[in-house]
């Protein structure tokens, strides 16, 4: 483990419940995830959070898969982007909002940033003819991998406990989630 998580990780568990709480909703917004993730505070290393994680993701139920949805939104393709694409993102993400009334949530992990853009687009297509029940345990397995990103990049951002700590700790895992925007609609642990 770097020194990064591993002081990352350190920062994390001596935070107070509520910081740690408020930092944890910014990597998935289901209020019951972070309780539960605050709770079970110490972890003793990077794979026991990241496993606890994915604990509490496969655990959420459908009115906390509800909530964590409802805390994503869409984002576009970088401005530099040709028109044509970002006209054909915004016409995806509207079709798909429309069908599942939420946002489209995609994990970009493992995918070059050159990527990012057909592979949203690539995903929306194909995750449109899904049923409503399909497409949410799809969307659920995402957010479980968007949390694991976010998570990861909290940790590697140094996170400072205190009071000015926690806004930064939830500003640094929500930019590293608008960077990755795995929920919603760019991103590595990116949403598109």
């Amino acid at each position: 483990m770097s020194n990064d998580l591993a002081n990352g990780l350190r920062r994390f568990n001596a935070l107070p419940p509520g910081i740690a709480e408020a930092a944890l909703l910014a990597c998935c917004g289901s209020r019951r995830w972070a309780q539960r993730m605050a709770a079970h505070r110490p972890y003793h290393d990077v794979d026991s959070l990241l496993a606890g994680s994915d604990e509490a993701s496969y655990d959420l139920s459908h009115a906390d898969l509800a909530e964590a949805l409802a805390a994503e939104a869409s984002s576009g393709p970088p401005h530099s982007a040709p028109a044509a694409a970002r006209t054909a993102l915004r016409a995806a993400h509207a079709a798909y909002e429309s069908s599942f009334g939420h946002a489209f949530v995609i994990s970009l992990d493992g995918h070059r940033p050159e990527e990012y853009l057909d592979h949203v687009l690539a995903g929306i297509r194909a995750r449109l003819s899904h049923d409503p029940d399909h497409e949410r345990s799809v969307s659920a397995d995402e957010l479980r991998r968007l949390a694991r990103g976010r998570l990861a990049r909290l940790l590697a951002s140094g996170l400072s406990a205190g009071a000015a700590g926690s806004a930064a700790v939830a500003a640094g895992c929500i930019a590293g989630a608008a960077g990755t925007t795995a929920g919603t609609a760019t991103g590595s642990g990116h949403s598109d």
